[in-house]
């Protein structure tokens, strides 16, 4: 999957910030920055969960009734 570059900034799902290079996962933006760190992060450290927490945010439904 390649980046997006865009003028505009977007909030991180998981760091936060934000940032102009990520991608989209469904509705929710995520930084390159945090992409490169969750692909090479072992499932034995503790940041792993970190971003498992941090990703579940994606499936969480924007429509409130």
């Amino acid at each position: 999957m390649e980046a997006i570059a865009r003028n505009e900034k977007d909030q991180c799902i998981i760091c936060n910030q934000e940032k102009e290079e990520g991608m989209y996962l469904y509705t929710s933006f995520i930084c390159t920055t945090c992409e490169g760190s969750i692909i090479q992060t072992d499932t034995t450290d503790p940041k792993y969960l970190f971003y498992i927490k941090q990703l579940k945010k994606v499936t969480l439904s924007r429509i409130h009734s």
